[in-house]
């Protein structure tokens, strides 16, 4: 098949500074603005992790900078999640996963269950 040039879609390449969310700062504050946006129950520990729960409670987010455990899982973040009528199911994502994929898996993850 031969296909002109000017039909083919243009390749975008964004500028590398747009990129900086794609390594992650070892912040919590993208998941922790949105959660507490939206009425999520937020609790830090003196050991520095930090715990959201959603306002039905069927949700519960845990930032584990600090728990040995989670770290020899190669984790820092635990979605664990509730359904009303199924078993729980958790997520989770390393060190090296952005807060800002996390705010955008956890904002996906309530848009799709306020249908």
């Amino acid at each position: 098949m031969n296909t002109s040039a000017a039909r083919l879609p243009a390749v975008v390449h964004p500028a590398v500074e747009d990129r900086h969310w794609l390594s992650s700062d070892h912040c919590a504050g993208p998941v922790f603005d949105l959660l507490g946006g939206l009425g999520w129950v937020i609790v830090d520990t003196p050991e520095a992790n930090v715990h959201a729960t959603s306002p039905d409670g069927r949700v519960y987010v845990g930032w584990l900078p600090e728990d040995t455990t989670a770290w020899k899982r190669g984790i820092v973040w635990q979605v664990r999640v509730q359904p009303a009528d199924d078993d729980v199911w958790i997520q989770e994502f390393g060190l090296h996963t952005p807060a800002e994929a996390v705010a955008g898996f956890l904002s996906a993850l309530v848009a799709h269950s306020s249908h």
